[in-house]
C-alpha cells in the first residue's frame, strides 16, 4: 500500500515573546503539513534568520522590542516579493489590517483568535491567499465601494503609517531620540511626525501627546 508524501512547509516565528514562540511552535508542530523551521525575538535577529533559512512563510508579531513588524515586512519586500507573511497581532485590526496589507503582508489575524483560526490564515496564506476577519473584509469591501469615502471611526485611524509606527513607539516609553534610532530617521523627521499627530488628533502639548500615546497603546494589550 502507497503512503502519501505530505508536502511539508517551513514556518519562521518573529515574536518578542518567548512564551508567545513556544505556543505556537506547539501548535504548528502538531500538524503534518507544518513545521517551524526557526524563531526570532526583534528585527535584526529575524533578518539574519532569513539570510541562513528558507521558510515557507513567516509569523509575524507587529509590536517587537526593537522597532515593529511594518519594517520587517518592507525589508522582506526588498528581498522577496512572494514570500507569505501573516501578521498576528493584539493591536486594533480595523486600524493596522488594511495598513499591513498595502505594505505587503498576506494575512492579518488577532493574537486571541482561535487555534483554528490561525492554522487556517497560515493555510490561506500559504496557497497565495490572504487572510483578514469578516469583520475587517465587510469594512474593506464597503470602503471600495464608497470610493474610500467612509469616515474613520478612531481619530488614529487618521495618521500614516509612519506616524503611527512612531505613535506606537512613544506609546512604549520611547524618547524621540530612541524612536528616531529605532525607526532609522533623524531626529527632526521624528519631531516634525510628532507635530503632525499632534495636530491630527487635536493635541496641543507635548505631554498631551506622551498620555495618549500611552493610553492608546494600554488598550491595544
Amino acid at each position: 500500500m502507497t503512503e502519501l508524501t505530505v508536502n511539508v512547509r517551513d514556518v519562521l516565528i518573529v515574536d518578542d515573546h518567548p512564551v508567545v514562540r513556544q505556543g505556537l511552535r506547539q501548535l504548528i508542530n502538531q500538524e503534518q503539513d507544518l513545521n517551524v523551521c526557526g524563531e526570532a525575538a526583534d528585527v535584526k535577529e529575524a533578518r539574519d534568520v532569513l539570510k541562513s533559512l528558507l521558510p515557507d512563510v513567516v509569523i509575524l508579531d507587529l509590536s517587537l522590542k526593537d522597532s515593529d513588524g511594518l519594517e520587517l515586512i518592507k525589508d522582506i519586500r526588498g528581498r522577496d516579493q512572494k514570500l507569505p507573511v501573516l501578521v498576528l497581532s493584539m493591536h486594533d485590526e480595523a486600524i493596522y489590517a488594511e495598513r499591513l496589507l498595502g505594505a505587503g503582508a498576506n494575512g492579518y489575524i488577532m493574537k486571541q483568535a482561535a487555534a483554528e483560526q490561525l492554522l487556517t490564515a497560515l493555510r490561506r496564506v500559504l496557497t497565495g491567499g490572504v487572510y483578514v476577519s469578516e469583520a475587517v473584509g465587510a469594512t474593506m469591501i464597503e470602503k471600495y465601494a464608497s470610493n474610500g469615502r467612509t469616515r474613520p471611526q478612531d481619530p488614529v485611524s487618521q495618521l500614516s503609517n509612519r506616524e503611527l509606527q512612531v505613535l506606537n513607539l512613544v506609546g512604549r516609553g520611547q524618547t524621540t531620540r530612541e524612536v528616531a534610532e529605532n525607526l532609522n530617521l533623524s531626529v527632526k523627521t521624528v519631531e516634525s511626525h510628532r507635530q503632525r499627530i499632534k495636530k491630527k488628533l487635536g493635541l496641543q502639548t507635548a505631554p498631551q501627546l506622551v498620555q495618549y500615546a500611552v493610553n492608546w497603546h494600554a488598550r491595544q494589550h
